[in-house]
């Protein structure tokens, strides 16, 4: 497929050019950056969902129950959900289409699976140029689902209009959450498999260690307590600042790109060895970029 018909068919919304974009970009592909300035000023305005929050909380099933539910509401649905990378390939190790069973079998949700690739903050490297491909195919309601990797799964926050905070009662000490990043990034928090004990005291803490923001009670697994949540997920777009990070995103890539080598291991070992702080050795760094 050359650029020029990619393109073409990418805006067009059709999935087999949508998947190769994302590829591209996923992969660091020379052309990817020659096809995201074509398509960059034809992106559509979605609402980007963000889900986040500890391993094993229910995230992929609620994932999956809201993305029926919008496709029910007639919008164009697409899940990017973040999965930790194989040792072996390099990929995502759960995979498209394991984790989502209503999605996966709706040919009008389009499914995909991104590999952190040692990035922090709970997402990919390439997930900012992923939602703007999204965006451009046409996606109007974009749910965006993080690794689980824990409280430092921030950068969501960055990159969604809504941030939902996911927690389930019995999985250890969940007001630890409250105290730092996650809790903080809320828009609103969701407390899944409400029908376990300890669920109304779950929420009762969260809504008092929150400066009483919006908790909910579902059971994703059943369908309860979707449509309140999903009503509350439409009301509480916030500011974007998907651009902002976007852009911090790849300035970081690109001076990362343009030191060379062996500088950078020059500088890791003075730092080792502590003849120099990490602030003088960035300093270093940059000079070698002008």
């Amino acid at each position: 497929m050359d650029l020029e018909n990619l393109v073409e068919r990418l805006l067009k919304g059709e999935p087999r050019a949508l998947a190769r974009a994302l590829t591209l970009v996923e992969n660091r592909s020379p052309e990817a950056r020659e096809l995201l300035s074509r398509v960059f000023a034809d992106r559509k305005d979605a609402l980007i969902v963000g889900l986040t929050g500890p391993s094993g909380v229910g995230k992929s099933t609620l994932t999956d129950a809201l993305a029926k539910l919008a496709r029910e509401r007639d919008r164009r649905v697409a899940v990017l959900a973040i999965d930790p990378t194989s040792p072996f390939t390099g990929g995502a190790l759960l995979g498209d289409r394991a984790r989502m069973d209503s999605a996966a079998r709706d040919p009008d949700v389009f499914v995909r699976s991104m590999a952190t690739r040692g990035h922090v903050g709970g997402l990919s490297g390439a997930a900012f140029e992923a939602l703007v491909l999204l965006e451009v195919a046409g996606k109007d309601f974009i749910l965006l689902e993080t690794v689980g990797a824990g409280q430092d799964e921030v950068e969501v926050a960055a990159a969604a209009d809504v941030t939902v905070v996911v927690l389930a009662p019995g999985l250890g000490d969940q007001l630890q959450a409250s105290k730092a990043g996650i809790m903080e990034i809320a828009s609103l928090v969701v407390v899944n498999k409400a029908d376990r004990d300890g669920a109304d005291v779950l929420a009762e803490q969260v809504h008092a260690h929150t400066d009483g923001k919006p908790v909910f009670k579902t059971n994703a697994l059943k369908g309860d307590g979707l449509e309140p949540l999903f009503d509350a997920i439409l009301g509480a777009r916030g500011e974007r600042r998907l651009m902002e990070a976007w852009l911090s995103s790849v300035l970081q890539q690109i001076v990362r790109e343009r030191i060379s080598p062996s500088a950078w291991e020059d500088a890791l070992q003075r730092l080792k060895e502590r003849s120099v702080t990490p602030y003088d050795a960035a300093d270093a760094l940059l000079k070698e970029l002008k």
